[in-house]
């Protein structure tokens, strides 16, 4: 049976304090409060395929306070993050720590370069960190090598961490089931009375490069076969009884993929465009099966 959820184990300060620690392109952080009419009260399981800056993740745990929660990503550099955060955040804040005082365009370049898969599971997320708070609008790209290639950022002094954020974040995720895999691996696990939220890579008309639009994993599309397998599972998933929302672009393909379910609007603000006159609001779907 489904239930409220109560705080356990976490303390309060740790659930109201936790936010995201990384800059993401796409990111529901802002837009949260206008996403929250659509979710369910009540449920049992939480899963969330595209995990990114898990904005969504950290503002139900301070809503609803503790519950079981799986959160996974094709991104295996960004799971690893979270997995330092939760498990080694006393290794993580030195390394962190000499990222922000030594920071310059030449050290950038040159951590940019590195091999994650030579580092050390911590040396990871702390480079993941870095770049990703200094690089240009927080975006994660990588070429065609699997290689991050977004330049620099016009940042004077930027702030590569907050302490007291990533342990507060740390205590948050403890607990919490974290692995690299597709979006299709909910179905191993979610059932009646659970609730999937999935937040893709958003489908583009023109298949441009929107910055979120480009595959968490780096691939080079997420595309519309990509979407209809995503559709294929909330199919699945509204079967069995879950709790499914699904938040993408508004547009025809994507209404027209999802023309059985309800679809709503919100308004988002965008900071991708280089041109600062096109940053502006944009009309947002979010899908749900109830």
């Amino acid at each position: 049976m489904a239930h409220a959820i109560q705080a356990t184990h976490l303390r309060i300060q740790d659930i109201v304090d936790a936010t995201p620690f990384l800059k993401w392109a796409g990111g529901k952080n802002q837009i949260f409060d206008q996403l929250l009419p659509f979710f369910p009260n009540k449920f049992e399981n939480y899963f969330e395929a595209f995990v990114g800056s898990g904005a969504v993740f950290f503002n139900l745990r301070r809503l609803h306070g503790h519950f079981p929660a799986s959160l996974t990503d094709r991104n295996a550099e960004l799971i690893n993050c979270y997995k330092a955060i939760r498990d080694e955040l006393a290794k993580l804040i030195p390394n962190l720590e000499s990222h922000k005082r030594n920071h310059d365009e030449k050290r950038y370049y040159r951590i940019r370069e590195q091999d994650p898969s030579g580092l050390s599971s911590v040396e990871r997320a702390a480079r993941f960190i870095y770049l990703n708070k200094t690089c240009y609008n927080g975006l994660y790209r990588v070429n065609r090598s699997g290689k991050f290639n977004v330049p620099i950022g016009s940042y004077s002094n930027p702030s590569v961490f907050d302490e007291d954020n990533l342990a507060a974040v740390s205590a948050v995720l403890n607990g919490v089931k974290l692995r690299v895999a597709d979006f299709s691996a909910v179905l191993d696990s979610a059932k009646s009375n659970d609730f999937v939220y999935f937040d893709p890579p958003y489908y583009t008309e023109d298949n441009g490069f929107t910055g979120y639009a480009v595959s968490a994993s780096g691939a080079a599309s997420f595309g519309a076969d990509e979407h209809r397998q995503l559709r294929n599972v909330v199919d699945e998933l509204s079967d069995r009884g879950c709790h499914v929302v699904v938040s993408n672009s508004d547009t025809d393909y994507v209404r027209r993929l999802y023309r059985e379910y309800k679809k709503n609007t919100v308004k988002a603000r965008r900071y991708i465009n280089c041109n600062g006159a096109g940053r502006h609001q944009v009309s947002e779907l979010v899908i749900t099966n109830e």
